[in-house]
């Protein structure tokens, strides 16, 4: 069977329609929706829809990419299904229709048809890794290995849900001072190159002998004004191979360990990387993934190559007959309150408790640190901004002034 993306006209109340089915072919999909009463107007095989937009790039298929919050919604609504006894292809079939991010509702087509195929859930959600993580493919396969599945998808929802909030809090107290960086910078970049030459230029008609900031805001305004296509190319050109050199191992490696040690920033860092560890470690864990499978996933949230060379290490040493908190403690790289809590859950069976209490503890850090150091850059960004304007001000009318006062 293929899948169709259709739209149509329901013929009693006239109210337009569209979504996606699998037929036989288009003969077989109108004859369907006939008999649902809606009038079929329009209809695409996926396959075809598929390669034309191959060759179609669509500047903004990364807007229309189910984010982890529609997969978050989606995953609660097939756990509240499934537990109330739905059958699992119609579950994915009534989701379909529900969604509203299209990439996610033609996914979820490809999936039930999979399902209708035979094919297992987890393998089904394998096929779709941008939007099902390694993560979310193994907690289902252990659920559907040991009948909970329902159970694993409520917990699937609560992760995804609390790392949404935790990315959410994180991006939102950073983005005041991000937008005030950016707008000072445009400011100021204003006035250097519209406002400060055209005023300066009356100091140069009297030729009298200007205090040396004012002498240094005219030098960097030219600058500005005369050379600004250089400045933003350099500047370009600097982020550009930045980014080409932090992708290669040695300069992620170094990058990543600067991240860690940087100040104010470092420990943060470390908190909300450790807190998703944790986290997802727990999840795993706690859904009958195997521990070294487990680990293998929770490396790849860490999201920096330092703490991840780390985990790799202590899977190996796991590999040899060690503990899980020795090869960690070893390393010196997670803090001592993991590890030691990590050692007490291995000696008393109660693993996933302590690794849920490590995320809880840690996320809890994470929102008290950002809220403070919100509250510290707010106001550092406030007195730069300020401090340059009234650098700017004072470098122009000093010297007026002073004129001024020589006239008198």
């Amino acid at each position: 069977m293929a899948v169709f993306e259709f739209r149509g006209v329901e013929v009693a109340s006239g109210k337009s329609v569209k979504g996606f089915r699998d037929a036989e072919n288009p003969k077989g999909l109108r004859a369907m929706l006939r008999r649902e009463g809606i009038l079929l107007t329009q209809v695409t095989e996926e396959a075809e829809r598929v390669a034309r937009e191959k060759k179609n790039v669509d500047l903004f298929a990364v807007f229309k990419r189910p984010s982890g919050s529609d997969t978050a919604v989606m995953t609660r609504q097939l756990a509240t299904l499934v537990r109330a006894g739905v059958p699992l292809v119609d579950s994915v079939q009534a989701l379909t229709e529900q969604v509203e991010n299209e990439q996610l509702s033609r996914i979820l087509t490809s999936v039930r048809e999979s399902l209708n195929a035979g094919t297992s859930f987890a393998k089904s959600l394998e096929a779709h890794p941008r939007v099902f993580q390694p993560l979310f493919v193994n907690m289902v396969a252990a659920g559907e290995a040991s009948g909970t599945l329902e159970a694993v998808l409520e917990r699937l929802a609560d992760f995804m849900e609390g790392q949404s909030r935790l990315r959410g809090k994180v991006a939102g107290a950073l983005a005041y001072p991000l937008l005030m960086a950016v707008i000072g910078t445009g400011l100021v970049g204003f006035l250097m190159v519209a406002v400060v030459p055209k005023v300066t230029s009356v100091f140069d008609s009297l030729g009298q002998a200007l205090p040396w900031y004012t002498q240094l805001l005219i030098t960097v305004s030219n600058i500005v004004s005369g050379f600004w296509w250089l400045l933003i190319g350099g500047g370009g050109l600097a982020v550009y191979l930045f980014q080409r050199w932090k992708r290669t191992p040695g300069g992620k490696m170094r990058w990543d360990t600067f991240r860690l040690n940087a100040p104010l920033f470092g420990r943060l860092t470390l908190l909300v990387a450790v807190a998703r560890f944790s986290r997802t470690l727990a999840t795993l864990l706690s859904s009958g993934v195997q521990l070294l499978p487990a680990m293998e996933i929770g490396r790849h949230v860490l999201e920096n190559a330092k703490l991840e060379s780390v985990v790799s290490e202590a899977i190996g040493s796991i590999r040899g007959g060690e503990s899980i908190a020795e090869p960690l403690k070893r390393s010196k790289a997670f803090p001592p309150m993991v590890t030691h809590m990590i050692a007490v859950g291995e000696k008393t069976g109660q693993l996933e408790a302590m690794l849920e209490n490590v995320s809880r503890a840690y996320e809890a850090d994470v929102e008290t640190r950002v809220t403070a150091l919100t509250s510290l850059l707010e106001p550092i960004m406030i007195v730069l901004l300020g401090g340059m304007v009234g650098f700017i001000a004072m470098a122009i009318l000093m010297p007026l002034i002073q004129m001024n006062q020589l006239v008198e």
